[in-house]
């Protein structure tokens, strides 16, 4: 067994910057800023809402694949690019975690790797033993999906 587990998008900015979508250690998960990004392909332009949306539900997927989901989400952080946008991209956060409700912060920066791109948010999750690999775990690598 291991402490320590990986999953990647494959997306071309993780092996150019050396990172891992995410990152189960002991009993929590670390996902790596996600954007709204599908196939490799920026989605939702010009609406902030909308690429809220996308980024969880990156996080989610990232999640799943390392065997946890978004209930087990207890912070995140969001980058925006316009801190006026706070209501759609809250709108969008609340929707997405409900009764969850994890810490948060929403901090606005000057800009995202994409110009495209109104908002990044990473998360970590608590799930306790998450970290030691299990049977039939499965692969760390999910090739085509093309999250950021």
């Amino acid at each position: 067994m291991t402490a320590t587990r990986r999953v990647s998008s494959d997306a071309p900015w993780e092996q150019a910057v050396g990172y891992s979508r995410a990152v189960a250690a002991g009993d929590f998960i670390f996902v790596t800023g996600s954007t709204s990004v599908r196939h490799g392909e920026v989605v939702h332009e010009g609406d902030a809402r909308e690429q809220t949306i996308q980024a969880i539900a990156n996080i989610g997927t990232a999640l799943e694949r390392l065997g946890a989901g978004l209930p087990d989400v207890v912070r995140t952080r969001m980058f925006v690019t316009d801190i006026s946008r706070w209501p759609e991209i809250g709108d969008a956060h609340r929707a997405a975690f409900g009764d969850v409700m994890p810490a948060t912060s929403m901090i606005q920066v000057a800009a995202l790797i994409d110009p495209r791109l109104l908002v990044e948010v990473e998360a970590v999750a608590y799930k306790p033993g998450i970290g030691a690999a299990s049977a039939g775990e499965r692969p760390a690598a999910a090739p085509g999906l093309g999250w950021p």
